[in-house]
């Protein structure tokens, strides 16, 4: 055994450019393979982390779609929902364990002479404490200043790099929309969402200071929405249940009436992402692996090519006492080694390409054993298949005719 993987290896050697071409196309398959699995892999991490960073157990109530003229408008867009409704479900919920009114718009933020455009939320204290942020520096705004209406900000990280860079914004005044604002606090980093939205790039203000300096609402008292938290990850369902029940009673909608607000489980939402991924991973793999397919048919027509050429030598080996199972075995370890050396090659390719896609595009991505072990399995599995009928057509072969053959 060990003769025979001698002689096929010094085979492939004598025919290196040969070999080399075979094996090309198992590279590729096997790290295209890789790479791809390891795109759809990163990005079902990314919404996981996602989930996990925002809490598994929220959801958001927005306002339903407004029709206007017998046309329906787009959903959140109407002015359903009031400071009221939140303050219903916070009193008689059992199953929510915090309610966050919202108000929030874009607007330019102004310190010195720098300036940054980002995401200005209005809530209560204990959006904080749903949305699960941390204090980096300083401190969140207490139930006294949202109640009174104090002109305090907390910035997200992004922001407050923007506009203070490496000065402390604690302490500091900044302008929204020409009213002076005092840095209290700057939250720790969340990184980006699934969908490239950098979650850092937010400030929070009091929900009264969004609603009389900074927003005029034409509706008295309207939020745009409404963040809630179940008590933990079981009571969602239950959660929703009561929300959907409380506002319908408020609303006086149900009983066939068309609800005038919408609840959207950020979990399901999420989840629903996450498997999405999944599932385009998967294609991906399937797509590439069909590169795979195309580098064993190349195997098999190089293998057939070698015995063609080296039937002569098949036929002075069998005259010298060779055997059938020897000829086989031989043209089977050649196969087989051209598609190991392809899949290592490949295994390397796929995670340098993983990571080149990492570094120049910003994509996450996500190598994981089980892919490695699967595209490398199936390399051999490939060489094994199509190198099997070569082998085959060479142990048939007549000494007598090969030894005749020119």
């Amino acid at each position: 055994m060990l003769e025979t993987l001698r002689t096929a290896f010094r085979s492939l050697l004598s025919n290196k450019i040969r070999s080399a071409l075979t094996m090309l196309g198992v590279i590729i398959g096997v790290g295209a393979v890789i790479t791809m699995v390891a795109i759809g892999a990163g990005a079902s991490a990314n919404i996981r982390q996602y989930i996990s960073g925002v809490g598994s157990n929220i959801l958001i109530v927005i306002p339903g779609a407004p029709s206007a003229g017998g046309v329906r408008q787009q959903a959140g867009s109407g002015a359903s929902l009031t400071l009221q409704d939140a303050e219903a479900l916070s009193r008689e919920s059992f199953a929510l364990r915090g309610v966050a009114p919202e108000i929030y718009s874009r607007s330019q933020l102004v310190y010195g002479n720098m300036n940054w455009s980002t995401l200005i939320t209005g809530s209560t204290p204990s959006i904080f404490d749903i949305r699960e942020w941390k204090i980096d520096r300083g401190r969140f705004f207490l139930e006294g200043e949202a109640k009174g209406g104090a002109k305090v900000v907390v910035l997200g990280a992004t922001t407050a790099k923007n506009l203070f860079g490496e000065e402390d914004p604690i302490g500091k005044t900044l302008r929204i929309r020409n009213v002076p604002m005092e840095v209290i606090g700057v939250l720790a980093p969340k990184g980006q969402t699934p969908w490239g939205q950098d979650q850092d790039d937010t400030a929070f203000v009091p929900l009264l200071t969004a609603q009389r300096r900074l927003f005029r609402r034409t509706t008295a008292n309207s939020v745009q929405r409404i963040t809630v938290s179940a008590i933990d990850g079981d009571s969602v369902s239950e959660a929703e249940r009561e929300v959907r029940a409380i506002l319908q009673q408020r609303h006086k909608t149900g009983n066939g009436r068309e609800d005038d607000f919408d609840v959207r489980n950020m979990a399901e939402m999420l989840d629903a992402a996450a498997q999405s991924a999944k599932v385009m991973s998967l294609l991906l793999g399937a797509v590439a692996s069909v590169s795979l397919l195309v580098g064993g048919i190349g195997i098999m027509n190089i293998m057939l090519v070698s015995v063609t050429e080296r039937t002569r030598e098949i036929g002075i080996r069998m005259a010298i006492g060779a055997r059938t199972s020897d000829i086989r075995t031989q043209f089977l370890l050649e196969a087989l080694l051209l598609s190991i050396a392809g899949g290592v090659i490949g295994i390397l390719l796929g995670i340098s390409a993983s990571k080149i896609i990492t570094g120049f595009l910003g994509w996450s991505t996500l190598v994981s054993p089980g892919s490695v072990v699967l595209a490398f399995g199936f390399s051999v599995f490939v060489g094994i298949f199509f190198g099997f009928y070569p082998a085959w057509k060479a142990s048939l072969l007549n000494p007598i005719e090969a030894l005749r053959y020119e």
